[in-house]
C-alpha cells in the first residue's frame, strides 16, 4: 500500500477545529482544502452545506434530503439521473459485446459487478459533505472567476440497527458541487468590489468557512458553475479472460442560468478519441490546433483549453492502466506506432513542432515525442485519474461516517493530489500579493520543481514509490522529457513494467 493511503492529511484548525495529526502533509494541505473531519461532519448533519441546502435555500426543514427526494424536489438536477442511465445502459451494452461470455449485473454473482443505480433512486441514500476544495490555480479559465471553490460530497447508505441507530456505508461514488471562487457582484467589508486578492488571503488565513466559500451560504447563479460525477460503474475480477479491472464513469453538467438546471456537457480536455481518428477532416484539425505556437506552448503548460468540438460528453476511466501506452489510455490510437495506420500525429509531425518551439523558448515539460503522448492523456480527465490516484478518484473524501474507519477510507486524497498542493498554494500567495500567477503544472506523474524543498524526499517527488526516469539508471535512450525524474538517496529506478522510460523509486536491491 502507499505511504499515501496511510497518512490522514489534515489542515490547520478552522473554526476552532483540531490539531493537524501529521505536520508536513498538513503544511502542505493549509489554505487550499478543508478536510478536517469534525467540521465538515457539522456543515454537513446541521443541514450548512448539504446540496439541497445551497440550491433550495428558501427550504424550511433543517434535515437533507435523502437522495430520491434530492433528485425528484430539486428542478436543478433533473436531468442528471436519466443522462447517468444513458451513459450506464451503453456500458453495459458495451461490455456485453466486449466480452459476450462474461456475465454483468448488480451484486458478486457476475462476472462483472455494476455500480446498483437503484442507489440514486433510494430513500435509504444521501450525499454526504467529504471535502472542499480551493481551486484558484484554474483562474486561467476564467480570470474573472478567480478560479474555483470544489464541494465534494461522497454517496453513502445508511442502514437501521436494532438498536435503532444507524450504520452508514460509503458508495463508490463523488458528487462536486463546483462554484466560481468570486461572484463579480460581490462586495468586502468596506463596500468595494471583491478581489483575487482578498479570496485568496481569506484561505490562506485559514479564516472562518463561510468567508472561505464567498460569503454565503446561498450561492446565486452567478456562482454556480457546474457538477462533476465520477462513479465506479463497475469491478470485475482476474479471470481467464482478463486482470483485475475497475471502471469509473465521469459525467459533467454546466449550470444554465437561463433555465435553472445542470445540463449535461463535454468534459474540459477529454478528447474523443474514436470520433477524431474516424473522421479525417476533425482528425486533420486536432493535429493543426494542438500543434499551433500558442496552443502547443499552453499544451506543454497544462493550461491549454481545447475547444468542444474536439471533446466528449463522457468518459469511461479503466483502472489500473499501468505504465506503458495501451488501449485503456484515452489518447491510445493517436500516436504513431499505436496500431493504426494513419495517426492523428506522426514523429515527424511532434518532433518537428517541438524544435520550433524551442527555439521560440517555449517548452518546459514536454521536449520530446514521449513527452508529448504523455501530456495527450494526462491532459484528459481520464488520464489524470489514471495517474497516481486512488482508483479512479484523486479525491475520494473524507469519511468522517465510520466509528473506526480503515486507512484506506480515511484518507482523502491521492498521491497526486497531495503532492499538487505546492503549486496550488503557491498560485494563493502570488494572488494573496497582487501578482500574476504561474499558472504551469508538470506532468501528472510529478509535482513541479518549485515544491522541490517540501517534497524532495517523499513519494510525492523522488521517495519510495515516486516515478521515475529509467535511463537515470542506465536504461534506454536519454529522454529529455523525464531525465530530471530521479530518485532520492538510497533509492533507485526500477522498472514496474515493460516502459522504457518511466519507473519507480524503490530500495535497493543487491
Amino acid at each position: 500500500m502507499s505511504r499515501a493511503l496511510r497518512i490522514l492529511v489534515a489542515v490547520a484548525a478552522l473554526a476552532g477545529g483540531s490539531v493537524p495529526l501529521f505536520a508536513a502533509e498538513s503544511a502542505l494541505m493549509r489554505g487550499t482544502a478543508i478536510t478536517d473531519p469534525d467540521l465538515l461532519k457539522k456543515l454537513d448533519q446541521n443541514d450548512v452545506l448539504t446540496i439541497p441546502r445551497l440550491l433550495w435555500p428558501e427550504r424550511n426543514a433543517n434535515v437533507p434530503l435523502t437522495t430520491d427526494q434530492m433528485f425528484s424536489q430539486l428542478p436543478q438536477l433533473k436531468q442528471i439521473p436519466p443522462a447517468i442511465d444513458t451513459e450506464l445502459d451503453r456500458y453495459v451494452a458495451q461490455q456485453k459485446a466486449a466480452w459476450p461470455s462474461e456475465t454483468i449485473g448488480v451484486g458478486e454473482g457476475f462476472d462483472v459487478q455494476l455500480f446498483d443505480r437503484a442507489n440514486l433512486k433510494s430513500p435509504d441514500t444521501r450525499f454526504v459533505l467529504a471535502g472542499i476544495v480551493n481551486r484558484m490555480d484554474r483562474a486561467y479559465v476564467s480570470e474573472e472567476s478567480c478560479g474555483e471553490i470544489r464541494l465534494i460530497y461522497r454517496l453513502a447508505r445508511f442502514d437501521n440497527k436494532p438498536d435503532g441507530g444507524k450504520t452508514a456505508t460509503r458508495l463508490p461514488m463523488t458528487f462536486n458541487l463546483v462554484m466560481k471562487a468570486r461572484d463579480p457582484h460581490q462586495t468586502d467589508a468596506s463596500g468595494k468590489p471583491l478581489t483575487c486578492a482578498e479570496v485568496a488571503r481569506r484561505w490562506l488565513d485559514n479564516g472562518d468557512w463561510q468567508r472561505l466559500i464567498g460569503g454565503s451560504v446561498h450561492p446565486s447563479d452567478a456562482t454556480l458553475d457546474r457538477i462533476e460525477t465520477n462513479i465506479q460503474v463497475s469491478v470485475a475480477p482476474k479471470s481467464a479472460l482478463h486482470d483485475f479491472r475497475s471502471d469509473y464513469l465521469l459525467k459533467v453538467f454546466k449550470y444554465d442560468a437561463a433555465t435553472k438546471t445542470f445540463e449535461e456537457s463535454t468534459l474540459e480536455n477529454q478528447i474523443d478519441r474514436d470520433r477524431i481518428v474516424a473522421d479525417d477532416a476533425l482528425r486533420r484539425d486536432f493535429k493543426e490546433w494542438l500543434l499551433a505556437p500558442d496552443n502547443l506552448r499552453a499544451f506543454d503548460r497544462g493550461t491549454v483549453l481545447i475547444p468542444e468540438k474536439f471533446l466528449a460528453k463522457a468518459a469511461v476511466v479503466p483502472t489500473p492502466a499501468g505504465l506503458d501506452a495501451s488501449a485503456l489510455q484515452p489518447e491510445f490510437g493517436m500516436m504513431a506506432g499505436e496500431g493504426r495506420d494513419n495517426p492523428v500525429f506522426t514523429d515527424n509531425d511532434v518532433v518537428g513542432a517541438l524544435k520550433q518551439a524551442a527555439a521560440r523558448g517555449d517548452m518546459q515539460n514536454v521536449r520530446s515525442v514521449a513527452g508529448f503522448q504523455r501530456r495527450l492523456n494526462d491532459v484528459t480527465c481520464a488520464g489524470c485519474h489514471q495517474t497516481r490516484g486512488i482508483g479512479g478518484f484523486h479525491f475520494p473524501g473524507v469519511d468522517w461516517l465510520a466509528d473506526k474507519p480503515s486507512n484506506s477510507t480515511i484518507v482523502p486524497a491521492s498521491p497526486h493530489f497531495v503532492g499538487d498542493q505546492v503549486r496550488r498554494r503557491d498560485i494563493l500567495t502570488a494572488f494573496a500579493a497582487g501578482n500574476r500567477p504561474d499558472f504551469s503544472r508538470g506532468f501528472a506523474s510529478r509535482p513541479q520543481t518549485r515544491g522541490s524543498q517540501e517534497l524532495a524526499g517523499t513519494e510525492y517527488q523522488d521517495g519510495w514509490g515516486a516515478h521515475c526516469s529509467l535511463q537515470n539508471a542506465g536504461s534506454g535512450t536519454r529522454d529529455e522529457s523525464f531525465t530530471s525524474w530521479s530518485c532520492a538517496k538510497g533509492l533507485t529506478c526500477q522498472a514496474a513494467a515493460a516502459s522504457r522510460r518511466i519507473g519507480m523509486c524503490f530500495i535497493k536491491t543487491r
